[in-house]
């Protein structure tokens, strides 16, 4: 089998570019590498079924004996976790922490917040992008909003950042501006990988996936798209956030439970102003490693 091309991005704070650690590398390059593999993603991983028969054994006390090799194999610094690792009943509960307060200082006026601890993308015209893990993949806006072309045609030439969260990364997400959400619309579909080993394979999983819509309607930079995606393993994604009431920058939104998943954030043209490392990286072919709460844009 052919060996993958290394997954590299550049870390904010190191200011060095570093080689991701994939979780079940070996397992994804069988699945998205081969026909057998293929021929079981399309029969049985991409279903449902799949992830919510993981995401029952992971809510298992037994899946907690796996929490401390995790945490050694990642590097996971327990000493933002809010509790400690041995509280944890089951991985799934590991899995879902929740941090201390202050270990992700939120940024403030007029800059913006990211909405995730992971790796991030971001263009400022959305129909700019013209590759985004691998040259010759369009990035198609109108079937990420699910066929809502009202919403396509506003955010087209808007900025996008797009959050890729490993499954070693804290999951629950945030409001990267403040103002007032609406219900979450549910788009359905499959639940396959978005790791980049898949994603340089078939970059429209973002888009045919099982994901979540939330507007959010803010005072200084219009609606905001916020667009959660589930991936293989991930069965769920919980909105914790009440709709129609008006949320502060950097509240959770929601989490994912166990496995990688993405979220993508749409701004309207000519709102804000991305940073440049951000920019610089995504031209580069770089992600950028950068934590929840950290700033990403400012308000043009």
């Amino acid at each position: 089998m052919k060996e993958p091309t290394p997954v590299i991005f550049f870390n904010r704070y190191t200011q060095q570019l570093e080689e991701e650690k994939i979780l079940g590398e070996r397992m994804l390059r069988w699945v998205y590498g081969t026909g057998c593999g293929q021929a079981a993603l399309h029969l049985l991983i991409k279903r449902g079924i799949f992830s919510r028969l993981m995401g029952l054994w992971q809510d298992t006390r037994r899946s907690a004996r796996s929490i401390p090799d995790f945490i050694r194999d990642y590097e996971i610094n327990t000493d933002e976790m809010l509790l400690p690792p041995e509280t944890f009943r089951s991985f799934n509960e590991f899995f879902i922490r929740e941090l201390k307060p202050g270990a992700r200082p939120i940024c403030s006026d007029p800059f913006l917040a990211l909405p995730a601890d992971g790796r991030h993308r971001g263009w400022q015209d959305a129909s700019a992008i013209r590759a985004v893990y691998v040259k010759g993949q369009t990035f198609n806006l109108l079937a990420l909003l699910g066929n809502h072309e009202e919403l396509a045609e506003r955010f087209k030439h808007g900025a996008l950042l797009l959050s890729r969260l490993c499954p070693v990364d804290y999951h629950r997400f945030h409001f990267p501006a403040s103002g007032v959400p609406e219900t979450a619309l549910r788009l359905p579909g499959p639940l396959a990988s978005v790791a980049p080993f898949c994603l340089r394979r078939r970059l429209d999983w973002l888009w045919h996936n099982k994901r979540e819509l939330t507007l959010l309607h803010t005072q200084d930079i219009g609606d905001v798209a916020i667009i959660a995606i589930g991936a293989t393993g991930v069965g769920s994604i919980r909105q914790t956030y009440v709709p129609e009431r008006y949320t502060s920058m950097g509240t959770q939104q929601g989490y994912f439970c166990f496995g990688g998943s993405t979220v993508i954030c749409l701004f309207e043209p000519g709102r804000i102003q991305m940073d440049h490392d951000l920019l610089e990286q995504t031209e580069r072919g770089y992600e950028l490693y950068a934590h929840f709460g950290d700033h990403f844009a400012r308000r043009a």
